[in-house]
């Protein structure tokens, strides 16, 4: 029986980052996920969106109505329990209030674009004048620092993904790539590896004493989670344009009663178990097979109709069972309907459900914490910020400004007026 992790235990522990503040300037994807597990590791993070409209992915599409504001699906999925504080950065007042809040947070995160942050002021020079403690993240498509040609294109995921080769080498000849197969790849690998990033430089700073600059660069991350295209290139392993990629393994979706069975074989013992597994025990002797080249070279004339042979009697799911039990690497090509029945997602609480009230019955589904930590337990992650809803109570709270100087700045526009509905449905 595997390790249990006793929640009522784990709850006097608290977070591993307890009393770390984080403030991002982030939209979309890559950085709003990066603070969204910061968030869940115990971090306050403030989300700082830019009036009038904060974060693009309020509007993108599809999305959900809550209490007049529009909540697009990109926003659901990484925005839970962070705080907003919405302040017009183009005026010298607004850029102000942002520069002073850097003596109250340990993180700074940004990814406005190439050279943004720096051209609106808000770099990492000039929060490290305030906050020499300050650690600032940057994410961009190419990286703020070195001499990058590609430094000023604009970044979504599919530019690294299709840049660092993924996209060429999983492509079917005579067939065009298939885009985003893995739906923001690029921008989730690049939050993941600004985590660790962050991590580091917080340890780096209890041990020295000061923060720093963390650059990612999203076509850096790429190159480094598709490391395998590169590195086989460079032991031989050549893929031609519009020829199949002879690899010396077998990897393909089979047929199945009811749908489609990922397999993996790369070591002969293996080959040797799936032979027995379907009743091909002479295979193990057959000269055709007598390398691993040979599997590829036969997949398709002798291997993929005897493995389907035996799986198209079989449900997916009870396929893979079976095959796991005989050492063989499978698994169920699922669809979202086979996700929500899956045991394992709800043991391990992977799946959000957010209620709707604005119509359709369906909730909406964001994903459960992924890291499991024994000495710490697991939290409701909060509710959505309406734009710029914690703005008037962070620059009390932190910066002491009174009423007279929040009026103020309501009414030069630097900071939202909560009374009015501010990126409300219509976007």
């Amino acid at each position: 029986m595997g390790m249990q992790f006793p929640e009522k235990d784990a709850a006097r522990y608290g977070r591993p980052l307890d009393g770390v503040r984080v403030l991002s300037l982030e939209q979309m994807q890559a950085l709003p996920m990066a603070t969204q597990i910061l968030s869940r590791l115990g971090a306050e993070v403030v989300k700082l969106e830019k009036l009038p409209r904060g974060d693009e992915s309020r509007t993108s599409q599809p999305f959900m109505v809550e209490d007049g504001h529009r909540l697009g699906h990109t926003f659901l999925r990484y925005n839970m329990g962070k705080q907003s504080l919405a302040v017009d950065i183009k005026t010298a007042q607004g850029r102000e209030l942002v520069l002073d809040l850097a003596p109250h947070f340990d993180i700074v995160c940004e990814n406005m674009g190439p050279g943004r942050a720096e051209r609106a002021g808000l770099g990492y020079a000039a929060f490290a004048a305030r906050n020499q403690r300050i650690i600032y993240l940057s994410i961009s498509g190419f990286g703020e620092t070195g001499e990058s040609p590609y430094k000023n294109w604009p970044s979504y995921a599919h530019v690294p993904e299709a840049m660092c080769g993924a996209y060429e080498y999983s492509r079917q000849p005579n067939q065009p790539p298939v885009m985003m197969p893995m739906t923001g790849l690029g921008d989730t690998a690049t939050g993941l590896y600004g985590v660790i990033g962050v991590l580091a430089a917080l340890r780096h700073r209890d041990l020295m004493g000061e923060g720093q600059y963390v650059d990612m660069a999203m076509y850096d991350s790429m190159l480094a989670v598709t490391d395998t295209i590169t590195n086989f290139w460079s032991l031989g392993l050549r893929k031609e344009p519009d020829k199949p990629l002879r690899n010396p393994i077998i990897l393909s979706a089979f047929r199945c009663r009811d749908g489609w069975l990922a397999l993996f074989v790369t070591r002969e013992h293996q080959f040797e178990r799936l032979a027995n597994f379907i009743g091909k025990p002479e295979w193990v002797s057959d000269p055709k097979f007598a390398t691993r080249y040979g599997w590829c070279d036969h997949l398709e004339d002798t291997i993929r109709p005897g493995i389907e042979e035996c799986t198209l009697k079989m449900n997916k799911l009870d396929a893979a069972r079976e095959l796991a039990e005989a050492g063989i690497a499978a698994a169920p090509c699922n669809t979202v309907e086979d996700i929500l029945r899956d045991p394992h997602v709800a043991a391990r609480r992977m799946l959000i459900e957010h209620p709707r009230h604005d119509g359709p019955a369906q909730p909406v589904l964001s994903t459960g914490n992924p890291i499991k930590m024994s000495k710490v337990a697991e939290r409701p992650d909060g509710s959505y910020p309406k734009l710029g809803e914690q703005t008037e109570d962070l620059l009390s709270r932190l910066l002491k400004l009174d009423q007279a100087a929040l009026a103020r700045l309501r009414a030069e526009g630097v900071i939202p007026d909560p009374g009015k509905n501010v990126g409300g449905a219509n976007g």
